[in-house]
């Protein structure tokens, strides 16, 4: 390497230079303690109407000393509150590990005590940095001495890589990645090597005002929105039943204790003791129902839910930096994805050679003739900048590495002397090859070389005059597959003006990562359009496209600049029929993202540079590759581990899963809530009192929805999930096929526990007049497995009850545990729960008759009216999915 005449800094200028200029280190955004975490989650609007109703609770327990169902309310908002904040500290954790690695690269700088290995944080303005190929760029500064070329992709999108050269060491003014002797943080060195000068560190560098530009806030996650509609209708419900059971409350202890006698009830509403007992009495019954309507267990559920998937997503390289990410996964309508090391494996390799009359060969040892398979060999190790290393390429760029690979098994020892290096200009690069007789061996563009070539060898090895006439056309068939053709050639004489004579043609592309069209088809059976944003140009990338089926026949590619030619009214219009985005730049992406969001769409985004951070931020759920910068990884929701596009399919189908789970434990938590309100608004004019007690509530609002909110967060992450349309943004959590079976089976609850407390029948047989606390213990069993069995049903819409259980064994286990508590509550629960031992005969026949409600919802299903589900796409004017 050209080492640069200059000294490099004292440790006294190093001191100087970093007190002046700042560290090479960027101010990351302050990590939210656990604490500030802790206290935000109160926000969640399902816990602020808890506290609500804790608040109203403390008041009456001020006065009548009852402290068991305010500390319940307190026991749940904490552990949900708890389990949610530990989780994203864990992600955060997690996450600060995969930065700390990249923290972790060191560079070469040249001091006056000689060239050292330093962190890359341990830079500074003025020091000299020794680069070579395959190193990430430290600082900015100017290229002193030295021929590089640059991949500057993770700045601004380009996947063409740009030479840099020298031009003078004065400081410039303005910084672009376009001027030649700039080199720019975070952008990697793909050939050559050379001396940097660093002109700006850390957050003064490109790389690092990128960075803190990301300061918008994202919209509003679709999971929050629909909590926020979910808890003002809960809040409805659970007011208005609140009032209804404060009113009949005070209508019977009025109106039907007195008989509608009218004298007794102006009495009684003259004493201000009577009444003041009374309104009190029915204040208390309806802080209860409020209190009993709200799904306690629901934000616990959701954080239960969350980390668990989370914890089995990263076992499928999907790391969650934020937990309600993954959800909105599942609601994505439209995902907008790069091309290359996502889709494509991000790694150039030949796919095969083809012989000028036409002839493929998959591999070098393919080619039937032995003269033309050295040749081809020669030319192709030759005319390389790359060099072979334990049998592994290394150097070069990534198209000198492929073709070196491709040629690693009939190469041998080829003596070539470089005479021409490639150079973007001259499209093609030639060497000389030591011998007997010297000949020239030329790599390159096929429309400059092909031009030049006077003969070419046949697939037998034979040498015939001419080009035929075939090549174009195979040459436009490679195109079309996506494929980027080299021309090898040999000659001999002047190397800029010889006649050539053709050896054969290199088809050489980045290939599909395997299973990613399966993965493509799943996402695309699932509803969410996908549209593909790279670099390159039409007719590759449509090529790309139709082979990983993202694209078909029709479907619309636009570029760049036709897409900056449309207005934002008709871009919003051709959006759903959108496909390809070629030669994109990095404002592209941001701006379909918000016309998908005009649209009303849950848009996602992957990206891996710095570039793509707006977009990765703008959107609902942001895709961050691993292997990205950090800023990227910063911005997003979601960091996918091997950069694999299967792993974000992977990543919709748990977030439809959970979203599901949310839903069947909702289902199943409202109609015991229907119940319980239910029973307490009837039970009144049927002559019970309290027929649950506070304590008992308890155990219902907590035990059950905690263990509930477990019991369902195991549930598994099943494929046909993925034949389903995607949920809307403005789709609210609770459907109407929900609400039929909330009420109707919450309707048959109540009225089978009404019926229970009321008939003669059941008062006779589980001696009401004998034991009135026997009687209330198995009314209390009923309620209590009623709930168990209710599950059940709310675990799956299927008719058979075990679809899919054995994958989720946690939940037969559970409420097999919250089965036997019940059973130990009534033999040792005594006052605290207002129950009584009771024969085994009761037990089992209450039991019997709370399994009515499956064979109940059997029907309800097989009367209610399922249509098949089948992917829906866009509609191509709304953008909406059907």
């Amino acid at each position: 390497m050209e080492m640069s005449s200059r000294p490099g800094l004292s440790r006294a200028q190093v001191e100087a230079a970093r007190r002046r200029y700042g560290s090479n280190a960027f101010t990351r955004q302050s990590r939210k303690t656990f604490f500030t975490r802790f206290f935000e989650s109160f926000s969640d609007p399902i816990i602020r109407i808890l506290l609500v109703a804790l608040g109203l609770n403390l008041l009456v327990s001020l006065g009548e000393g009852s402290w068991a169902e305010p500390v319940g309310i307190a026991v749940a908002v904490f552990l949900s509150t708890f389990v949610s904040t530990v989780s994203e500290c864990g992600s955060e954790r997690a996450f600060a590990r995969l930065q700390q690695e990249a923290d972790a690269a060191v560079c070469r700088v040249k001091r006056a005590e000689g060239v050292r290995l330093l962190p890359v944080s341990d830079v500074v303005v003025g020091d000299l940095v020794l680069l070579q190929a395959g190193e990430r760029i430290p600082a900015d500064g100017i290229l002193l001495s030295g021929n590089l070329r640059v991949d500057q992709s993770p700045l601004n999108g380009e996947s063409k890589e740009a030479r840099k050269v020298p031009a003078g060491d004065a400081a410039p003014k303005d910084w672009s990645p376009s001027v030649k002797n700039q080199l720019l943080r975070g952008t990697v060195i793909t050939e050559g090597h050379g001396v940097l000068l660093v002109c700006r560190v850390g957050d003064h560098t490109l790389y690092g005002t990128l960075a803190k530009e990301l300061q918008a806030d994202a919209l509003e996650s679709p999971m929050k929105a629909r909590l926020g509609q979910l808890a003002r209708s809960i809040s409805r419900l659970g007011y208005t039943a609140a009032g209804l059971i404060a009113f009949a409350d005070l209508f019977n202890a009025i109106l039907l204790d007195n008989n509608f006698y009218m004298p007794a009830i102006v009495s009684c509403l003259q004493d201000p003791a009577f009444v003041l007992s009374r309104l009190f009495h029915a204040a208390l019954l309806a802080i209860a129902i409020v209190v009993v309507a709200v799904p306690e267990g629901l934000p616990m559920m959701i954080a239960v839910v969350l980390s668990a998937n989370m914890l089995r997503m990263k076992r499928d390289h999907v790391m969650i930096r934020k937990l309600v990410g993954i959800e909105t996964a599942g609601s994505m309508n439209i995902l907008f994805t790069d091309k290359t090391g996502t889709l494509t494996a991000g790694t150039m390799a030949v796919d095969a050679f083809y012989s000028a009359d036409g002839h493929s060969s998959f591999r070098l040892s393919d080619i039937a003739d032995s003269g033309l398979r050295q040749l081809a060999a020669q030319v192709c190790a030759g005319c390389n900048e790359a060099l072979l290393v334990q049998g592994r390429p290394t150097g070069g760029n990534s198209t000198d590495r492929a073709v070196l690979a491709f040629a690693a098994d009939g190469a041998g020892t080829v003596k070539a002397e470089p005479v021409l290096p490639f150079d973007s200009s001259r499209k093609y690069a030639c060497a000389r090859l030591s011998g007997p007789r010297p000949l020239l061996l030329y790599k390159g563009a096929p429309e400059v070389l092909l031009p030049r070539c006077r003969e070419y060898y046949d697939r037998r090895g034979r040498r015939c005059g001419g080009v035929p006439g075939s090549l174009a056309r195979t040459m436009e068939r490679l195109t079309d597959r996506a494929m980027r053709v080299l021309l090898l050639a040999v000659g001999s004489g002047d190397p800029e003006t010889c006649p050539l004579t053709l050896v054969g043609l290199l088809a050489i592309r980045d290939p599909l990562r395997p299973g990613v069209r399966e993965a493509v088809a799943q996402v695309r059976g699932a509803g969410i359009q996908t549209v593909m944003i790279t670099g390159d140009n039409r007719r590759t990338a449509r090529a790309v496209a139709m082979e990983a089926g993202i694209a078909q026949e029709g479907d619309l590619v636009l570029t760049s600049d036709e897409l900056s030619r449309l207005s934002d009214e008709k871009l919003r219009a051709a959006l759903p029929r959108l496909r390809v985005v070629a030669r994109a730049l990095p404002s592209d992406k941001s701006r379909l993202v918000r016309a998908a969001q005009d649209l009303g769409l849950v848009a996602g985004m992957t990206g891996d540079g710095i570039n793509d951070a707006p977009a990765l931020k703008l959107a609902d759920v942001g895709f961050a590759m691993g292997s990205g910068t950090e800023v990227a990884r910063e911005a997003g929701d979601i960091v996918i581990l091997d950069d694999n596009f299967a792993s974000i399919a992977r990543a919709v189908r748990y977030g439809r899963t959970i979203f599901k789970s949310i839903r069947k434990f909702l289902t199943f938590q409202l109609t015991m809530n229907l119940c319980a309100v239910g029973v307490s608004l009837l039970a009144p004019f049927i002559g019970i009192d309290t027929p649950v007690t506070v304590t008992q509530m308890l155990w219902v609002n907590l035990i059950m929805d905690t263990l509930g909110g477990l019991a369902f967060a195991g549930e598994p992450p099943l494929e046909r999930y993925m034949q389903e349309p995607p949920k809307g943004r403005d789709e609210p959590i609770l459907t109407r096929a929900m609400m039929g079976h909330i009420l109707t089976t919450g309707l048959y609850t109540v009225l089978l526990c009404t019926v229970f407390l009321r008939h003669p029948w059941f008062r006779l047989r589980f001696g009401y007049l004998d034991s009135y606390v026997g009687f209330l213990t198995a009314f209390f069993t009923l309620f209590i497995f009623c709930g168990i069995f209710n599950a059940f049903n709310a675990r799956t819409t299927r008719r058979y009850l075990l679809s899919n259980l054995r994958r989720n064994p946690a939940f037969v286990g559970i409420f097999a545990a919250v089965s036997i508590i019940q059973l130990l509550l009534v033999f040792f629960g005594g006052t605290v729960f207002r129950t009584t031992p009771l024969p085994w005969q009761d037990l089992a026949a209450v039991i019997l008759l709370a399994a009515t409600v499956i064979p109940f919802d059997l029907l309800r299903k097989c009367f209610r009216s399922t249509p098949r589900t089948s992917p829906a796409l866009p509609d191509a004017k709304t953008g909406r999915t059907a």
